[in-house]
């Protein structure tokens, strides 16, 4: 039996599709070869679980997507588990909440639900989970006949763990469980579909030297950062055993450095600049079968194919491939060469101004090449801080296309356990 989708959800996946960073996979066409240059084709990367990358809290957020070298936080599990030994708390708690595609769907959403704990050693635990629901879906057999309600969803679970090996230096990493269940079930073309798990892990490093003296008896703090994301198996959402039906998780690796002007007591600038790629196989290029119809008229009957049933590839290589061999061939295997492999680097920036460490300012950018998806787009932001709370806000500002968080406010909920204790202590005095 058929499964169809409402319009309303249609759009929506459409969007998200267009919008994370996977994109949609521009196919080219064979006939186009000869007259336009293969660099100059929509060709962005598609994986499994986008919402594993989608940044969860609002600080980052408010930095155009920046933060694999930022302050360490309580968030520092996605960003990178390294940071976390550089906490200077001893514990806390964090909720971000992200709406989706706001403006065309109300019940779309991103949670997000990290914790810190700093041991008595030089290391810190940390654990987060993260809950993308995609709202309620009604499916429809072919004629159109209600089979059924369901509301997809996506969540990951992880448990990270971050140690200093000096005073500068940490490595961390991550054990994530992922969990995809998007039709409830649902038989598509025939065959009953599952929910998608995985399990992935994640590698980082952290370079960070503080009280670095300046010019002027100013004082600074300089980082670099290093996180290679979600090395896990691949997903797939049926039994069946067809060559390239299991998808990549979306592998990444983001490297970044910041720097912390400390102009006085009371007033701090950062600055943040984050690099990011995924890990896995570029779409090639396909020949398409093009020949004379009947009346002498070239015709191209689509992709194609071989006497085993796979696509001939004109240019780049075969992405039907396994996780580690997908993870370094994915630095040469675009069909357009190196050119085309530095488009698929996207780059986030982002400042943010902290007076007395209670009220921030954040704007920042990210970009990505309008051939491997076009997001482009102006973050701003703010943070307070009051007692044992903070909260953080931030706002999208697109300038390329339609985002999905365009026009909508998301925040953060910090709560610091220093504060707390030390106010209770103080009470009991």
């Amino acid at each position: 039996m058929n499964v169809f989708i409402h319009l309303k959800k249609i759009i929506a996946t459409v969007a998200l599709i267009f919008t994370v960073a996977t994109g949609v996979f521009g196919q080219t066409n064979y006939n186009q070869l000869a007259g336009q240059k293969v660099n100059d084709q929509l060709n962005t990367i598609t994986t499994a679980v986008p919402f594993l990358i989608i940044t969860p809290d609002s600080r980052a957020g408010g930095m155009g997507d920046a933060g694999v070298a930022s302050t360490p936080d309580v968030n520092s599990i996605h960003w990178n588990p390294s940071k976390l030994a550089f906490v200077d708390k001893k514990m806390g708690i964090g909720v971000s909440y992200t709406p989706w595609l706001r403006a065309l769907v109300p019940d779309i959403n991103l949670a997000y639900l990290s914790f810190f704990y700093k041991t008595k050693k030089r290391g810190t635990i940390g654990a987060s989970l993260r809950y993308f629901s995609l709202g309620d879906i009604t499916f429809t057999d072919i004629n159109g006949q209600t089979i059924g309600n369901f509301r997809p969803n996506e969540f990951a679970f992880d448990v990270a763990y971050g140690i200093k090996l000096s005073k500068t230096f940490s490595a961390g990493g991550a054990v994530r469980y992922v969990s995809s269940n998007l039709t409830g079930g649902q038989y598509v073309d025939g065959s009953a579909t599952k929910t998608g798990r995985s399990v992935a892990v994640d590698i980082s490093a952290l370079w960070r030297k503080e009280k670095i003296k300046l010019s002027g008896g100013k004082k600074g703090i300089a980082a670099i950062g290093l996180n290679i994301s979600n090395i896990g198996n691949k997903m797939t959402y049926s039994d069946r055993s067809k060559r390239g039906s299991a998808d990549f998780l979306p592998i990444n690796m983001r490297l970044g450095a910041s720097f912390t002007f400390q102009m006085d007591e009371y007033n701090s600038i950062s600055l943040e600049v984050d690099a990011n790629k995924l890990l896995v196989p570029t779409p090639p290029v396909y020949m398409h079968d093009v020949r004379a119809d009947t009346n002498g008229t070239m015709v191209d009957y689509g992709v194609k194919y071989d006497a085993n049933g796979d696509a001939v590839i004109l240019l780049g290589k075969d992405p039907n491939r396994g996780v580690t061999e997908g993870i370094f061939g994915s630095f040469n295997d675009a069909p357009g060469g190196g050119k085309e492999e530095l488009r698929e680097i996207n780059y986030a920036c982002g400042l943010e101004y902290w007076y007395n460490k209670l009220f921030a300012v954040r704007v920042g950018y990210f970009y990505e090449n309008p051939y491997k998806g076009n997001r482009q787009f102006f973050t701003l932001g703010a943070g307070v801080k009051y007692n044992v709370f903070g909260l953080d806000f931030a706002y999208l500002i697109p300038t390329q296309q339609r985002n999905p968080l365009e026009n909508t406010l998301r925040f953060s909920l910090t709560f610091d356990f220093d504060a707390f204790k030390a106010q209770n202590d103080t009470k009991t005095e």
